[in-house]
This record gives structure tokens, C-alpha cells and sequence, in this order.
């Protein structure tokens, strides 16, 4: 179970967080700082990150339950929200660009300021690296493992969300060496990539909750 839930939960919040795309505007945002202080930086946004995605796989579902919001209802909701996400990136990946270079961008002085912990957290970590569709997409994903199952599959979505955090922080400390390699349109072609399979898991997701709201009317109960 935990290596079922890894290999869902992977491929979905790489796409969703997108560190090789990310890890150009992170180059601009923190231009004038120095290679030494940009891998703290990196370092810090990671660790965050996977704090915010770690705290939306375990608390985040409780937290819906808590308002009456059921398993199925969020596979169903939570599946159309990343595959809308994703057929938007599909299209066109400059917007999302545009879009996060805004959210890092838009807040000048901060990214200027002498203290980099002013920006480690907002805007780098949220919403510009973790933002409400990669939260989404960890609640989304939490939400589909059995009962029984729970502590197994969230285990294997909690992994997939650390190795995310660490190729967040290998993108962003080496963001300069990546764009020289990469480019724009390389970067643009493995956004592409990626919001084809986040598009292929939103509505597998969206389906399993389609597929739990029939079962729940079509089964007589006991």
C-alpha cells in the first residue's frame, strides 16, 4: 500500500509544484542574492514545503470531515480542481509562468530586503512553490486509501511529498546551473509533460468518487 500511494501521489505533486519550471522564477526572484544565500533559501522553501503538504495529507480530510464534507465529494471535487489545473498548464504553461513570477515578484521590497527569512516562507514557499492547488491536490490524494489502509497510505503519499521537498530544494539551490542546461522551452516541454499526467490523476480521482456516490445509491442499506 505505501508503494501504491507513493507512485500516485508522486508523479501528481512533482506536477502540480512543478520545481523545474518553479526553479527559473526562483532564479529571478532572488537574483541579487548571493549562490550561498540562494541554497539557504532553497534549503528553507523546502522545508516548508513539505511541512504545508505534509499537514494538508494528514490533518487536511479531518479538517473537511469536520464541516460535513464527505470522502466522495472531495474525490469528486478535489479530482476536477487538478484536472482543470492541469488542462490550463496543458495549454499554456506561460500563464502559469506568468502567474508565479507575479506571486514572487509582487512583493519588491521584501524580496530586496536584506533578510532572506522576510521571503523563505511568503511569497517562495506559499503560494509561489505550495500553493492552494498543490494543497489541493495532497488533501485530494489523502482522501483515497481505505479506513483500514489509512496510516499505510498516508505514509506513501507523506514520502512522495518529502522526495517533492528535496527536488525542490536541488532545483532551486542549483536553479542558475538548471536554466543553463534546460532553457525556456525546455522547461515549458516538461511542464507540458507533467500536466498530462496530473490530468490523467485528476480524473482517475474524480471518477473513484463518481464511481463511491453510485455504490452509495445503488446499495441497498443493511
Amino acid at each position: 500500500m505505501v508503494r501504491n500511494s507513493f507512485l500516485l501521489a508522486f508523479p501528481a505533486l512533482f506536477s502540480i509544484v512543478n520545481p523545474l519550471g518553479a526553479s527559473i522564477i526562483f532564479l529571478q526572484a532572488t537574483g541579487e542574492r548571493s549562490r550561498v544565500e540562494r541554497a539557504t533559501i532553497a534549503r528553507t522553501v523546502a522545508l516548508y514545503s513539505f511541512v504545508l503538504l505534509l499537514a494538508s495529507v494528514w490533518i487536511g480530510s479531518a479538517v473537511l470531515s469536520f464541516f460535513g464534507v464527505t470522502i466522495n465529494a472531495l474525490r469528486v471535487s478535489g479530482g476536477m480542481v487538478v484536472a482543470v489545473r492541469a488542462w490550463a498548464m496543458l495549454q499554456s504553461p506561460e500563464t502559469t509562468e506568468s502567474r508565479r513570477e507575479k506571486q514572487a515578484l509582487e512583493a519588491g521590497r521584501p524580496i530586496s530586503s536584506p533578510q532572506w527569512s522576510d521571503i523563505a516562507f511568503f511569497p517562495l514557499t506559499m503560494p509561489f512553490t505550495v500553493g492552494p492547488g498543490s494543497i489541493a491536490v495532497a488533501i485530494t490524494l489523502s482522501s483515497g486509501g481505505a479506513e483500514s489502509h489509512f496510516l499505510s497510505y498516508s505514509t506513501g503519499i507523506s514520502l512522495a511529498a518529502a522526495v517533492v521537498a528535496i527536488t525542490v530544494w536541488i532545483a532551486y539551490a542549483y536553479a542558475e546551473r538548471l536554466t543553463e542546461i534546460l532553457g525556456v522551452t525546455g522547461t515549458r516541454i516538461l511542464s507540458r509533460l507533467a500536466a498530462l499526467i496530473l490530468l490523467c490523476i485528476g480524473v482517475q480521482i474524480a471518477a473513484g468518487g463518481v464511481i463511491g456516490f453510485a455504490r452509495d445509491v445503488l446499495t441497498p442499506p443493511a
